[in-house]
């Protein structure tokens, strides 16, 4: 059965699934709450997972979580290995987490399965709304076990943007069946693409992480992803000083499993006797020609597509054609990259419109083109629910509303080279002096991709690691220029960035739509305002959504 809002009818906002943990379980939460499609980022859930208990998981919103997986062992094995009470000493570094491979990644699956269900168990607590879940094509090997732990967890609606989302239809029929599946994954400079297995019903008869499969975490690797041989620690995190060590991850010792009081539900989940549900998905796409192919195959056609426009924050599709940059270094988007809304239509399938949309009159405008409705996320971003830290919340709407805020859409930021919106502010990536004396380093690895070496064998690189590191692997020099490490940078911005004993912390980067003009309603002085206003503002104040619809088009029923 489709999944639809209160009132039995087609979300007509959603909630854009921003940034790492921007577009968290409380935003989410608070938008399902009230009718409308509430979303998660799906990017990066296994570092907030290790990280938030890390720092002492306040409030304890991850262990109420972590208490009702279906597996009780993986939980209680993430708590013994990364929870630690009180939070990490001031400036000791954070334990990292192990990375997502082509092989031998069996501890990364495992913690990106909890923490995609972690994320959306939260964002689904307490209400009947339906929540969605954002994912980027271009983490491949991250996908998977992350649409399975959301899947786990009830998620209703899956969202997929940044390359083409043409096998995510029947990846999510296949998970939720828990049957094998196998993702295409593409090398960097080659032709060939690997078959990567990933089993789910395997994955949750293990009794714990990596028990015989040796070390994969993260700090056995120099900064440009290369193991340095010195292998992990081999003890937990000590009590007293707590001194984190990268260890490998094991299933615990009976003596060592989390008291009642931190896990009060800890039982097997009837989850598992019950057939899992298959979420919506949605194709997030920058034109009607995308959504026309993917439609013409029962196998790649999904519920539903966000026509997302180059305005929208984050990443967004190159121009059609050649690349060609303004007097300010952006990419100039001509007539050929406007969708056309009419033949958008002509599809049959519903679609919401984003990018420049947080207005109630361009809502009104978007439903009478025949979308269902708009995708916001901005308007989001800045709310008071949302991830991003406190002040740098207040400085971009304080900027913004004074109109000293710029957002450039950078065409070289990203690694992916996709053109990503970087809002300049001092003391972030956008500001040269930081970006200058920050050491490269890429010990997350999201936007990583693999390649061949010389020699036959599986490596990784990003042309936003340490240069030379780059250029060791085969890459080119020019890659590597003007690009910046999202991965750090983005959990720096919801404050879970890496800490470095010595100072020097990994600095946030922001990104947000360049549409701001959302403010002068919503936060006309600067001050905060929280997530139900936008939902009122943009319908009206119908928060139940009952008003008439122009469209009754529903998801694709499976």
């Amino acid at each position: 059965m489709p999944v639809v809002r209160a009132g039995g009818e087609l979300p007509e906002v959603i909630q854009g699934g921003m940034g790492v943990g921007v577009s968290g379980w409380r935003l989410a939460r608070a938008v399902s709450s009230v009718g409308q499609l509430g979303v998660v980022s799906g990017t990066a859930l296994d570092a907030l997972l290790t990280r938030r208990l890390q720092i002492g998981d306040p409030g304890g919103d991850v262990r109420r979580a972590l208490a009702a997986f279906p597996v009780p062992e993986l939980a209680t094995a993430v708590l013994d290995r990364f929870y630690v009470e009180g939070g990490v000493a001031a400036g000791e570094r954070l334990r990292a987490q192990p990375m997502l491979r082509v092989e031998r990644g069996e501890q990364a699956e495992l913690l990106t399965v909890l923490g995609n269900f972690v994320e959306v168990w939260l964002a689904k607590e307490g209400h009947e709304g339906p929540v969605g879940i954002n994912y980027l094509e271009k983490v491949q090997l991250g996908l998977a076990p992350g649409m399975f732990g959301a899947i786990l967890a009830g998620v209703d609606w899956v969202l997929v943007g940044a390359g083409v989302p043409g096998h995510v239809p029947e990846l999510a029929r296949r998970l939720a069946r828990m049957e094998p599946v196998t993702v295409r994954v593409r090398f960097d400079g080659a032709e060939e693409d690997y078959d990567h297995y990933f089993d789910p019903a395997a994955l949750l008869e293990r009794t714990g992480f990596g028990a015989g499969q040796g070390c994969q975490c993260g700090s056995d690797i120099d900064g440009g992803g290369e193991r340095t041989g010195t292998g992990c620690r081999g003890t937990a995190p000590t009590q007293g000083k707590r001194q984190v060590r990268d260890v490998r991850i094991e299933s615990l010792r009976p003596d060592a499993r989390p008291s009642t009081a931190e896990m009060p539900h800890l039982t097997p989940s009837a989850v598992l006797a019950r057939p899992l549900r298959r979420p919506n998905v949605l194709a997030i796409v920058s034109l009607p020609l995308l959504a026309s192919y993917l439609a013409r195959d029962e196998a790649t056609v999904p519920d539903g597509f966000v026509i997302e426009t180059h305005r929208a924050g984050g990443h967004s599709a190159p121009p059609r054609g050649a690349l060609q940059l303004d007097a300010k270094g952006e990419p100039v988007y001509g007539p050929r990259d406007h969708p056309d809304l009419a033949k958008m239509a002509g599809i049959g399938l519903p679609f919401w419109l984003a990018g420049g949309a947080a207005h109630p009159e361009r809502l009104t405008a978007a439903r009478a083109l025949g979308a269902a409705g708009v995708q916001v996320g901005s308007a989001f971003a800045l709310c008071e629910e949302s991830g991003l830290q406190p002040g740098l919340r207040q400085v971009l709407r304080t900027r913004a509303r004074a109109g000293a805020l710029k957002v450039r859409n950078d065409p070289r930021a990203s690694p992916t080279g996709f053109p990503f919106k970087v809002a300049e502010v001092s003391g972030t990536l956008s500001d040269p002096a930081v970006r200058t004396a920050r050491r490269r380093v890429c010990d997350l690895g999201y936007l990583r991709v693999p390649y061949r070496t010389a020699k036959g064998t599986i490596g990784y690189r990003c042309p936003a690691e340490p240069e030379a590191a780059y250029l060791r692997k085969g890459g080119s020099a020019a890659d590597t220029e003007g690009r910046l490490c999202l991965c750090n940078g983005l959990l720096a911005s919801v404050g879970l960035g890496q800490r470095h004993p010595l100072g020097g912390d990994e600095p946030p980067v922001v990104t947000l739509g360049q549409d701001l003009t959302f403010l002068a309603d919503l936060s006309p002085d600067g001050g905060p305002y929280r997530a139900v206003e936008v939902v009122e503002w943009l319908t009206g104040g119908r928060e139940d959504g009952t008003a008439p619809r122009t469209t009754g088009r529903e998801p694709r029923r499976q």
